[in-house]
């Protein structure tokens, strides 16, 4: 629905189509009036001064548009906004729906840039003035998505280590490692390492393999266990190998695969510590500790998902972020209502906010726990277990604005 724009001449909508390095520039007066035909800028210091320098010289309320189009739009937007002009940041969700009105499709830069210029014009009451995040926010949230990179490679690095060893020491996954945490990939590391094939194991007798394997778990720190190199010296006597030992690039390929998924897990390890470095500093972290069945690791990407709650008018639009409000649909006599959650927003919040419903169903709280109990509520209602725990994820964001906003009201 838009809005009637009263004292027209007074009001002036840029939009602006943002794209990699460069954005092409609409200046429009209500009714299509066109100020400034179409214009390209580049996204350096002097050129977006002049822009800004330029809209300031029209004396009249000026109010910038653009899409949120990754980080592109980010320096055209910071510069804008130091400068004291009104700047709105659109969802391309919105913007394209708003497109979809007309019959004709016309996709140009400059075409895109007058179709910006004009939702400027139809809903200049409704735009949200643009507000800069806090740094630490914007740190905590480049951190969060690094982490979720390189997580995405460990998975791949531990899914192609799991597949050499089934080709060279078939069975040792399961056998050894029985954490599956980094520690545990650091142990199945050494092992697979250090022998990397079970002929290097059964040319020793049983004997002699259990007095070196022990010597050297003494010497990595690691619990000395007959029991297990005995295990490991069965597993390898019964396996069939079915790449050969003698082949020159055997060794070469578990090992490499081995320091992969190592330096994956240093560089999580690292990216973890930093994230809770910064995440300790701001008022939500005790408060999220103080909730049973969320540690360090799991507060930390939760602030650094979620990032500013103050930008947030209520508990509903943090839900909505995460994409697990469920949308309402009624037509005459019908009202639907086996709905599914909508999945828009940020997908990091809703895969971080189901980590810790998980991990407080793992373990009875001591103590009070308003999810826990609200999900087994749910499951006792006879509700699917996904079902409660997407309820559940519902309670605890709304549990959290609410703590949250209480800290910096």
């Amino acid at each position: 629905m838009t809005t009637t724009v009263f004292g027209g001449d007074r009001l002036i909508s840029v939009g602006i189509d943002v794209s990699k390095g460069k954005s092409v520039v609409c200046i429009l007066k209500p009714y299509g009036e066109i100020v400034k035909e179409p214009f390209e800028v580049s996204h350096t210091k002097e050129q977006l001064e002049a822009l800004a320098t330029l809209l300031k010289s029209f004396e009249k309320e000026v109010r910038v548009v653009c899409e949120a189009t990754g980080i592109y739009h980010e320096p055209v937007v910071e510069s804008l906004h130091g400068a004291g002009i009104f700047v709105s940041v659109v969802n391309p969700l919105t913007m394209k729906k708003y497109g979809d009105r007309s019959i004709r499709k016309v996709k140009t830069d400059k075409a895109d840039a007058i179709k910006i210029a004009s939702y400027g014009i139809d809903y200049w009451f409704n735009l949200a003035s643009f507000q800069p995040r806090e740094q630490i926010y914007t740190e905590l949230q480049l951190l969060n998505s690094s982490y979720e990179f390189y997580l995405n490679g460990h998975t791949r690095a531990k899914v192609n280590l799991s597949v050499v060893l089934e080709k060279t020491m078939p069975g040792i996954t399961s056998t050894v490692c029985h954490q599956s945490n980094h520690s545990g990939d650091a142990k199945l590391g050494a092992i697979v390492s250090r022998y990397w094939h079970y002929d290097n194991i059964t040319k020793l007798s049983e004997r002699r393999f259990v007095e070196s394997f022990c010597k050297w778990a003494k010497k990595q720190r690691y619990q000395q266990n007959e029991k297990s190199a005995r295990r490991i010296y069965a597993l390898a006597s019964a396996g069939i190998p079915s790449l050969s030992s003698s082949t020159p690039s055997t060794k070469m390929i578990v090992q490499e695969a081995v320091n992969i998924l190592l330096e994956y897990n240093r560089i999580l390890a690292r990216i973890l510590s930093q994230m809770q470095a910064l995440a300790s500093t701001l008022r939500e972290y005790d408060m999220l500790l103080a909730m049973p069945g969320i540690g360090k690791i799991l507060a930390s990407r939760l602030i650094a998902s979620i990032g500013d709650v103050r930008r947030f008018h209520s508990g509903s639009a943090l839900v909505a972020q995460a994409g697990i409000d469920i949308p309402s649909y009624q037509s005459g006599q019908y009202t639907g209502t086996q709905r599914k959650i909508s999945k828009r927003g940020t997908p990091a919040i809703r895969k971080t906010a189901f980590q810790i419903v998980s991990s407080m169903l793992r373990v009875t709280p001591k103590e009070d726990n308003a999810v826990y109990e609200f999900v087994c509520k749910k499951l006792a209602e006879g509700k699917p277990r996904k079902v409660a725990k997407v309820a559940g994820i519902n309670k605890l964001l709304r549990i959290y604005y609410a703590r949250a906003s209480e800290l910096y009201s």
